[in-house]
């Protein structure tokens, strides 16, 4: 399996449906984001979270290595591509990046809840 479940992949937004994201994960591999794996809360316009051509970071859920397909997840982690990414978390840093964000990260989710349900 070259891809391993769990793990944060980069890749690159290629469509957009109703149902979900569509990406490019590298010349062989293409995958798929469920509308539902998008948003811990309600999902109304998938381009309120991505474009077509972004670069973004998601989360593998499932492989399919026989026909090169990956369901993936944005949900709940820093999918945008920053430096912030959840990539750093695997370069040596431990759980620094973790702690110096967390309380970030949850005011920013707590602010994109109180945002949402007004609407």
């Amino acid at each position: 399996m070259k891809y391993d479940i769990g793990s944060i992949i980069k890749c690159q937004v290629t469509g957009i449906e109703k149902y979900g994201i569509f990406v490019k994960v590298d010349e062989n591999y293409s995958g798929l984001i469920h509308i539902s794996e998008i948003s811990l809360g309600f999902v109304r316009n998938i381009e309120d979270y991505v474009l077509v051509g972004d670069k973004i970071f998601a989360k593998v859920l499932e492989v399919d290595d026989e026909n090169m397909k990956i369901k993936l997840s944005i949900k709940g982690i820093d999918y945008k591509h920053n430096k912030n990414h959840p990539g750093t978390l695997e370069q040596g840093e431990g759980f620094l990046p973790l702690k110096e964000h967390l309380s970030i990260w949850i005011d920013e989710k707590l602010n994109e809840i109180k945002k949402n349900n007004y609407k």
